[in-house]
């Protein structure tokens, strides 16, 4: 026994003494290719994030592939069936902050238009428009509820609105929807859910959530909605302000869009930002402000969405129109929808009367197919009928062409959407 561990230590001793073999250097990363610059722009891919300077690339985030220059690949986990989406821009269903006006708006509708301004009622037009959709997806650009509040704008306020619709706007929501047949998701990623304070945005979530509208916005959490076939798709909102998933923070944006890309065959990913007003139609791959606040990059964040995997992205906020880019092989973007429904102090005057509800198929790979643009307009706040005459999606067609011209979707007269094939563009 004492032989044997004499024989041993002196086998580690040599072990430790010796020449040691020294491992091949690992080979070097091989340098990412850098990505292809939009047409006419500079490339959005950079530090637009806030605090993109203080994060770096995080591991356990990898890389997502890419199929063409500047959009990655859509999920390729196949959905058990075709899911029919309609989105829309901002909608306010009243505010009872605002006595005085509610007072004299009532009024004006009794007379002049011979309805009621109860949400319900306010609703009734865009049943129509998404008769066909088993998922439709709106911007709650309010608080929900009744009762003592907070005043969010003082006395002196002359560009301050606050907006809190009665608790029965939640159940009108969900009334877009026949019981049991699909989902209306309220995103309240937006600069209104607290017109009410902090409290004012829990009686929102609360009462969307009582009523089976499905709330997204709320945090950076994915929501999940549950589509008839089975499946389940996650939904992300975003807004320009630190109480809510930053849409600043680009790098940030990509690594949440990811983390739901991970998890789900689907994601659709809402934008509330970009300046407003009627000097805001076109869509500029730079900081836009208004009032003085960022109100973040639209470019840059759309392609921080769809680098993470977001196959549909909706954007509202500038309370106009905006193009709708439409990448080869990649996601349908709609950078403004405009105001749809917004029963409350709005200035309506053109451009801001218009707006559309955005329609399109994901079909089994997760990619948006036979996708239209259905116009609407209103005839005063709350007033919203069909456009008739169609006039948004040539708007749209004609912004796209000048802000997109290589990848903007092209408008048909009856608002049928398709790619904008150009003779000698490169796909992306």
């Amino acid at each position: 026994m004492p032989r044997t561990y004499a024989a041993l230590t002196a086998l580690a001793v040599a072990a430790a003494c010796g020449p040691r073999a020294v491992p091949p250097p690992a080979p070097a990363p091989s340098p990412a290719p850098p990505p292809a610059a939009r047409a006419g722009r500079p490339d959005s891919v950079r530090a637009d994030s806030t605090r993109a300077a203080a994060r770096v690339a995080r591991p356990e985030v990898p890389a997502l592939p890419r199929a063409s220059g500047r959009t990655d690949t859509l999920p390729t986990r196949a959905l058990r069936g075709p899911v029919r989406v309609c989105a829309g821009g901002d909608v306010t269903l009243g505010t009872n902050l605002d006595t005085a006006w509610t007072r004299v708006a009532s009024a004006r509708l009794r007379t002049r238009f011979r309805q009621g301004d109860d949400p319900a009622t306010l609703l009734a037009p865009l049943r129509p428009l998404v008769s066909d959709a088993e998922l439709v997806l709106v911007n709650v650009e309010s608080a929900i509820g009744a009762g003592p509040a907070p005043s969010k704008c003082s006395a002196r306020s002359t560009n301050c609105f606050a907006f809190r619709a009665p608790p029965s706007s939640a159940r009108a929501l969900r009334g877009l929807r026949a019981t049991g047949g699909g989902a209306v998701i309220g995103n309240i990623a937006n600069n209104h859910t607290r017109d009410a304070g902090s409290e004012g945005r829990d009686s929102t979530i609360a009462a969307l959530e009582r009523a089976g509208v499905v709330v997204t916005g709320a945090d950076s959490i994915a929501t999940p909605v549950l589509t008839r076939a089975g499946d389940t798709i996650g939904v992300l909102g975003f807004y320009t302000s630190d109480s809510t998933p930053d849409a600043r923070d680009t790098a940030a944006v990509r690594r949440l869009v990811a983390r739901a890309f991970d998890r789900y065959p689907a994601v659709i990913v809402t934008m509330h930002l970009g300046a407003e007003g009627r000097d805001a139609q076109r869509t500029s791959d730079a900081g836009e402000r208004y009032l003085g606040i960022d109100r973040g990059n639209p470019v840059a964040f759309a392609d921080a969405a769809v680098r993470g995997g977001a196959a549909l992205v909706i954007g509202h906020g500038p309370h106009v129109l905006r193009a709708v880019e439409w990448r080869e092989r990649g996601a349908l973007i709609a950078y403004s929808l405009g105001n749809l429904v917004t029963y409350g102090p709005f200035r309506l005057r053109e451009p801001a009367n218009r707006g559309a509800v955005l329609c399109t198929t994901l079909d089994q790979g997760g990619r948006p197919r036979d996708a239209e643009l259905r116009a609407t307009r209103q005839l005063a706040p709350g007033v919203m009928r069909v456009d008739r005459s169609a006039r948004a999606a040539a708007l749209v067609d004609s912004l796209g062409r000048l802000d997109f011209p290589s990848t903007s979707a092209r408008v048909h007269g009856r608002g049928r959407l398709e790619p904008r094939a150009i003779s000698g563009a490169a796909p992306r």
